[in-house]
């Protein structure tokens, strides 16, 4: 375990953040594009240590093919012990176009939670990963 010594956080490894990404269903992903930042919550899945979602036409959709830099977000607060955790993935994300990609992409555990069709597949590669985990200070009741 690798403790962060300027705030005393724990420092994920790469394995650790991988696991928890596993383990979750729903993120954020960030996009910036001429000068403002979008955050989009959505479904995903693992795959490969690569993060898949769906996605319909729509500013989402365009924002990543105007620029594919891209970061994504989980996090998760335990209230039996206390403990809160982050993971960000920065990384390239790529609508899948060639048909063994979106062939592969089908076969996941993975569908849209509303109604809406989200024909497009997109799959985020990651460039850098990093997580966290901490202890959540109680507040101090003030008399």
């Amino acid at each position: 375990m690798t403790i962060d010594p300027r705030n005393g956080m724990e420092i994920l490894s790469p394995d650790e953040c991988w696991a928890l990404l596993d383990d979750e269903e729903v993120g954020r992903l960030a996009v910036a594009i001429g000068g403002e930042v979008d955050i989009f919550p959505l479904n995903f899945v693992v795959a490969d240590r690569t993060i898949v979602f769906r996605t319909a036409e729509g500013s989402k959709l365009a924002e990543i093919a105007a620029n594919a830099r891209v970061s994504f977000e989980i996090d998760g607060y335990d209230p039996g012990t206390g403990e809160a955790w982050s993971v960000v993935l920065k990384g390239l994300a790529q609508v899948l176009q060639r048909f063994s990609d979106i062939y592969s992409a089908e076969e996941l555990p993975l569908f849209p939670w509303n109604a809406a069709p989200k024909q497009w597949f997109v799959r985020i590669t990651p460039r850098e990963l990093s997580g966290r985990r901490f202890t959540v200070v109680q507040e101090v009741p003030v008399d």
